[in-house]
């Protein structure tokens, strides 16, 4: 099933990492968005059921990335919830993002699949992204990413990588009922990661592993929202344990081409300047 271009598609998460690119592809298409956020014209919260109807009246198909996070107590059961909602409303076409190695995540696809949804599932990695746009980036501009986990190899997928799947479950016909698990095209640890940032951006950027215990210290010291830290910690304690040290060729599958690698990503982020240091800064 395709979507008709007559009715926007509600994209929750529309301000984060893939739903932003997701809707920009989407736009340039001639394809019409809603965005759903607490601070939209037609507000959406994924924990204010009251504003769900809204914000599914007269669409085609929605796009769902759960906030903050689906492996937080409760996230499953909300997606379940709202996939009904939009079901009894004739809005059949979902797709979700999904998270990889996370039991939570997992149960809201289960749950996700059992609502008579037309579903598509993006099962991703952890994303590129993280150490450009998100809580990483801060480190990486110090010249420091001191985080609790060692030599684990990670498959990063780019947040890029994800978007254009996403607009393909929506624009175009196979991508019903399909679970797609995304990754890059290499397993990396996180030393790897911030070495080939500092090759790409000229400068010298360390990683330090630290005790979970100092990490946690630091993010109550930087005020970081209870919730955030639940999740960090269960990211760093369990999901960091090696059980997505592999490959999968979900991108391949649903593009017919492979993922995009770290070392493009990270020169391409570096051209852009968002990694940039003056002078003065970095020898402060």
């Amino acid at each position: 099933m395709t979507v008709t271009a007559q009715k926007p598609i509600l994209i929750t998460g529309g301000t984060g990492k893939t739903g932003r690119r997701l809707a920009e592809r989407l736009t340039a298409a001639g394809i019409p968005v809603r965005i759903g956020s607490r601070r939209a014209d037609i507000p959406f919260d994924w924990e204010d059921p009251a504003t769900w109807d809204g914000a599914l009246d007269g669409i085609s198909a929605a796009y769902l990335s759960y906030f903050p996070d689906l492996s937080l107590p409760g996230a499953a059961e909300t997606v379940e919830a709202f996939a009904r909602r939009a079901v009894d409303k004739g809005v059949k076409r979902l797709v979700l993002l999904s998270g990889r190695g996370e039991e939570g995540a997992e149960k809201a696809e289960r749950l996700l699949m059992a609502t008579g949804a037309e579903w598509t599932v993006l099962r991703a990695d952890w994303f590129f992204q993280n150490f450009s746009e998100a809580f990483l980036l801060d480190a990486v501009l110090a010249g420091e990413v001191a985080l609790p986990v060692g030599d684990v190899r990670e498959p990063f997928v780019d947040a890029d990588d994800i978007a254009d799947i996403a607009f393909a479950a929506f624009t175009e016909k196979g991508h019903v009922g399909e679970l797609y698990e995304l990754t890059g095209p290499r397993l990396m640890t996180f030393p790897e990661v911030v070495a080939e940032i500092g090759k790409a951006t000229g400068r010298d950027i360390r990683f330090v592993r630290i005790p979970v215990d100092d990490f946690i210290a630091g993010l109550h010291a930087q005020d970081v929202p209870q919730p955030f830290i639940d999740l960090l910690l269960e990211l760093f304690t369990q999901v960091l344990d090696g059980r997505n040290e592999s490959l999968a060729d979900g991108v391949q599958r649903a593009l017919g081409r492979p993922p995009r690698d770290f070392s493009a990503y990270a020169a391409a982020t570096a051209a852009t300047g968002v990694w940039y240091v003056p002078e003065a800064a970095a020898g402060s």
